[in-house]
């Protein structure tokens, strides 16, 4: 089992910055890739970015590509979701999520583990 605890979120303005944090902790070596979703109120979960423990490869959607980043600490087993310049459409819980095969989902069925979420409110 591997366990994800999401840190970070809160209310901000708009164009202000915030920064999730995502601890991984229990058979993390198991896991290759750890994404990160969002889901607004009546809305489905929606793909934010994604990152290898191994080699950091990542990928980012268009919505959120140069706005947001992700990174990871591999001592720590914690990966960070890096977001300036938030817009109100950012609003929505965000989640941090595991993947057991070494390919990069884009899909919320792609992951194995979740954590419980993470409220980001932007004000206009």
């Amino acid at each position: 089992q591997v366990q994800l605890v999401e840190s970070g979120g809160g209310l901000v303005q708009a164009g202000g910055s915030l920064r999730l944090s995502c601890a991984a902790s229990g058979r993390t070596f198991s896991t290759y890739v750890m994404g990160w979703f969002r889901q607004a109120p009546g809305k489905e979960r929606q793909f934010v970015a994604a990152i290898r423990w191994s080699g950091g490869k990542i990928y980012t959607s268009d919505s959120v590509k140069g706005r947001f980043t992700i990174s990871r600490d591999n001592a720590k087993n914690t990966v960070y979701l890096q977001m300036n310049s938030l817009k109100p459409e950012d609003t929505a819980v965000y989640y941090c999520a595991a993947r057991l095969e070494y390919s990069v989902g884009q899909m919320a069925d792609d992951y194995d583990y979740w954590g419980q979420g993470t409220q980001v409110t932007v004000s206009s």
